[in-house]
């Protein structure tokens, strides 16, 4: 599939959880950093998510706020 989102950050889901609705997916990433995501459960289950998977974060925003 090709994406118009640039940022890819490849990384292991090492936390799952799939509520309801929503699931909560957090991957630790090749360089230590970490990174939380939520994401409809439905596409959790579509994508047969599971820990321990490697996976690909994309992020895709047109904003990004600081607030210091």
């Amino acid at each position: 599939m090709t994406l118009s989102a640039r940022t890819r950050l490849s990384g292991t889901i090492r936390y799952l959880e799939v509520g309801e609705n929503t699931a909560e997916v957090q991957l630790k990433l090749d360089d230590g950093q970490t990174v939380t995501s939520v994401i409809t459960a439905n596409s959790a289950e579509r994508l047969d998510l599971s820990e321990g998977d490697s996976v690909d974060a994309v992020v895709k925003a047109t904003d990004v706020m600081i607030d210091a």
